[in-house]
């Protein structure tokens, strides 16, 4: 039997605000959280950093902090897509530019169906123009 002590409670609630300043899009919120020793690289339910929620809201400002603060960027979850194919999948041009420029994987490609291309051949195949340029140019 597990037993949950006052350090197991305050690391649950601990995550949760980190995750919720995220995914509420509040720079301030998640800067805050940051400063106060939150795990960059903490993953949610779905098993995935904060990082990667920024980037699939599609919220550049959250992305860019923390990227600039060291976030992981090739962490792969659910069906081993990263920040980047998020943002690919995403359309978000912008997002992609900033995780290619900070020095993300190109080449990491997803586990299952469509997913299995890379990025750039994600891209391709739905004719985002902006992003098959950038990955171009990365490659």
């Amino acid at each position: 039997m597990a037993c949950r002590t006052n350090w197991h409670r305050k690391q649950a609630r601990a995550f949760t605000t980190w995750h919720e300043a995220v995914r509420s899009g509040d720079v301030d919120r998640v800067r805050a959280a940051l400063n106060a020793g939150a795990d960059i690289n903490a993953l949610d339910e779905h098993g995935q950093t904060a990082l990667m929620n920024a980037v699939y809201r599609g919220n550049t400002d959250i992305a860019k902090l923390l990227v600039e603060s060291g976030a992981a960027l090739n962490h792969t979850a659910k069906l081993r897509l990263t920040a980047l194919f998020l943002a690919v999948i995403g359309n978000r041009p912008q997002l992609v530019k900033l995780l290619v420029d900070a020095g993300a994987d190109t080449e990491i490609r997803g586990s299952r169906g469509q997913f299995t291309l890379t990025p750039l051949e994600y891209a391709r195949r739905c004719g985002f123009v902006e992003i098959i340029e950038i990955l171009e140019h990365a490659t």
